[in-house]
């Protein structure tokens, strides 16, 4: 996965009903953020035996955007339930030592492993997001996920700073917040493999809709 591809993400009823009549022409990849749609696993499952397109599997953390503050236990589950229908599973930097069977479990599968990290409130400094990344592969990630807040032009050339920066393994950026739009247009001309939006309604503040995301970078 060396090229900028589109992730759609899931998180509504209603996005549910767009994201199974998706192709390749559309996105790249859905995203299916089971914390907020625990409610719907078999509605879930049964689209993931259909899809056109590969599928992303995520639970998030409460303190990293999750909803229903899903306990540990229940997002383990999830995962481990619709991994066979899985091309890729997201687990939060945080929580890479609780959740070591699901990676390993991913990892047996051929199932690649996203580690992501959010920082809501503003962007670290450069030297602790490396560290951070050195710290997901360490971990088993074959991706490490980066959003930030980017409400300043520092928080933005941060990030710029951070992709710039020589390494071996693909990495997906992103800012959020008054440059998020331009940030992922700019982050995925600057190689980010996996770039976010949405289907029906936003569930981070500076995305694209997933389409118009996809046309833009396809244009760039």
């Amino acid at each position: 996965m060396n090229r900028p591809n589109v992730v759609a993400t899931v998180h509504t009823p209603a996005g549910l009903r767009i994201a199974s009549k998706l192709d390749s022409d559309d996105v790249d990849v859905v995203e299916f953020r089971l914390d907020a749609l625990a409610d719907r696993v078999d509605e879930i499952e049964h689209i993931l035996s259909v899809l056109k397109v590969p599928a992303l599997l995520t639970a998030r953390h409460p303190a990293e955007g999750g909803v229903n503050h899903l306990p540990l236990a229940t997002r383990r589950s999830l995962l481990l339930r619709l991994l066979p229908l899985a091309s890729l599973v997201d687990v939060e930097l945080r929580s890479v030592k609780s959740l070591t069977g699901v990676i390993a479990a991913a990892k047996s599968r051929g199932v690649r492993v996203v580690v992501s990290d959010h920082h809501f409130g503003k962007t670290p400094p450069l030297t602790s997001l490396l560290k951070r990344e050195r710290a997901a592969f360490y971990a088993g990630a074959d991706i490490f996920k980066l959003a930030t807040n980017t409400s300043a032009v520092r928080n933005f050339t941060t990030l710029l700073d951070f992709i710039s920066q020589k390494n071996k393994h693909p990495r997906a950026v992103m800012g959020m917040g008054i440059f998020g739009k331009v940030s992922r247009l700019a982050m995925a001309k600057a190689g980010s493999v996996l770039n976010y939006g949405y289907l029906d309604q936003p569930n981070a503040p500076g995305q694209w809709e997933a389409r118009e995301l996809k046309k833009l970078i396809l244009q760039a």
